[in-house]
This record gives structure tokens, C-alpha cells and sequence, in this order.
């Protein structure tokens, strides 16, 4: 080893036999290095996840089927109301009312607090790069989570709470709680409960007419159902407001759409002519309105 400022002196390099020469870029494990502790993405963990995902939508479906949104009466276009957003948007409302962020300072409040904070929430992977997960040890950006979470729920209450004493104060009754109040009473008194109208179920026009026992026996009960209400067919109920006597004979001679035609098979059903002409005519008298 060289001693001193000698430059012409013989310098040896001693080499550390404890360190390892490396071998160039190492692969790194996969997840099968870690049994019990990993798995595959593809499929494991996508599978797993999505099943979580179906469970979760049938739950919302079953709840839309079984309790549907109900259909209260219609609003009252020229009641006075004081607006207020939906709730989840009732900070920023909130918000928005502020002096810093209203009036003169309109532009500070929709585009410079905000761009702040959507900065912030940009830059907080590049600002906070440590790599403890546990939150109590992460106080900076924990801090400014209870923060903004602090701040949403004081301004959603602020927002509701100033809401009320202005309905309080002017003594308004909000027209959605007066329409679940009309609602409500209705169903006391067995009246509907909502301005939906509900559609007119057609009668079968001469039920005991011997066409009836024509209809069933040319079969087509199979795609019109015994009740004419359809099943792999349309309902023939009300079929006489669309359709007369003639044309219902044309249909079940020559068919219509994906109705083949059927006075063949009436036929072999042992109907005749008259029964067939018959049964035409009872088609014919199934009208909504009597």
C-alpha cells in the first residue's frame, strides 16, 4: 500500500475474500418461495376477488327486487323550498358559504383551496416515502387524514344544522317529508300510496262461451296460456282492440312473426272450419273496453 505523498510508490489493492462476487441481476422469488404466505394473481387472487364482487352485486340486486324505490306523489313545482344538495355534498356547500370562500374571494375558494388540496393528494406518494404502513407511526399523514375527516363532519353537521333552523325559522314543512306524510296517511286510510298508475288487467270478454273450450283444445293454450295472458306467446287479452275477426283468421292461416301458422294444427286437432271461425270471432270480442 502506498505511504505518504509518494506518487511513484507501487500501490496493491487487497481484495475482502467475505465479500461475494456478484453474479449480475438476481430474479427475485416468485410467490411460490412463499408457501402459505402468497399466491398467484392470475387466477387466485383475481378469482377470489371478483367472486367478492358478484356476492356483492347479487346482495344489491335481491335488495332492489325486494324493496324497490317507492314512487312517491308528484312535486309541487311552485312550493317554496330552500335548495340544499344531497347530503354527501353538503360539506362542500357548506363550504362554499364561507366568507374566504364566497363573494370577492370566489376564486380563492373553487381554485385555490381546492387546488391545494388536490395537489397535496398528488404529491403525497413523493412527499411521504416511508415505508411503515401502521398509521400511529406515520403522524404526518395521519394527521392530515383525522384532519380532513374532522373537517368534512363538521361542515356536513354545520350545513344540516343551519338548514333545519332555516325551515324552523320560516316555518316550512320540506316537500319530500310532506309527500312521505301524504303517503303515510294513505295507506292508513288503504288509499294508493303514490301517483304511479298502475295499468288495467283486461277480463277475458265471455269466459263460458264454447270458443273457450275451441281455444284449448287447438293447443293454444301452449304459447297463449289458459288465461290468455301469454306464455311463450303474447297475451291475447285486448287482442280484439288491434285485431277483427278477418285478420285473426289470416293470422291463423298464414302466421305472424314467429307464430307459424296454426290452421293445420287446428285442424289435426279435430277442430272444423265453423269451429276455427268460431273461435275467430270469440278472439275478436277480447276488447279491453266493454
Amino acid at each position: 500500500m502506498a505511504h505518504g505523498n509518494n506518487s511513484k510508490e507501487k500501490v496493491v489493492y487487497v481484495g475482502d475474500s467475505r465479500v461475494r462476487r456478484g453474479n449480475g441481476f438476481i430474479t427475485p422469488p416468485d410467490y411460490t418461495a412463499y408457501p402459505g404466505k402468497s399466491e398467484a394473481f392470475i387466477p387466485n387472487f383475481l378469482l377470489k376477488e371478483w367472486m367478492v364482487g358478484v356476492v356483492v352485486l347479487v346482495g344489491i340486486l335481491v335488495l332492489t327486487i325486494s324493496e324497490p324505490a317507492p314512487l312517491g306523489f308528484p312535486a309541487n313545482a311552485s312550493a317554496t323550498v330552500i335548495p340544499i344538495p344531497d347530503w354527501y355534498f353538503l360539506f362542500l356547500y357548506q363550504y362554499l358559504k364561507l366568507p374566504y370562500a364566497s363573494g370577492d374571494y370566489i376564486v380563492l375558494g373553487t381554485l385555490g383551496v381546492t387546488g391545494v388540496a388536490f395537489g397535496s393528494l398528488l404529491l403525497a406518494p413523493f412527499l411521504d416515502t416511508g415505508r411503515e404502513r401502521r398509521f400511529y407511526r406515520r403522524p404526518i399523514a395521519s394527521s392530515l387524514m383525522f384532519l380532513s375527516l374532522a373537517a368534512i363532519v363538521y361542515l356536513t353537521n354545520t350545513a344540516w344544522t343551519e338548514y333545519k333552523h332555516e325551515m324552523a325559522e320560516t316555518g316550512q314543512i320540506p316537500e319530500d317529508v310532506q309527500r312521505e306524510e301524504k303517503a303515510a296517511e294513505n295507506r292508513a286510510k288503504g288509499l294508493p300510496t303514490s301517483s304511479a298508475v298502475k295499468p288495467k288487467e283486461v277480463a277475458i270478454v265471455d269466459k263460458d262461451d264454447p270458443a273457450m273450450g275451441l281455444f284449448k283444445q287447438a293447443t293454444c293454450i301452449s304459447c297463449h296460456a289458459a288465461d290468455l295472458k301469454g306464455a311463450g306467446g303474447p297475451s291475447l287479452r285486448g287482442v280484439g282492440d288491434t285485431h277483427d275477426k278477418e285478420a285473426i283468421l289470416t293470422i291463423i292461416k298464414e302466421g305472424q312473426g314467429q307464430m307459424p301458422k296454426m290452421y293445420d294444427t287446428a285442424l289435426g286437432a279435430g277442430l272444423s272450419e265453423e269451429d276455427i271461425d268460431t273461435l275467430a270471432g270469440w278472439l275478436a270480442k277480447q276488447k279491453s273496453e266493454q
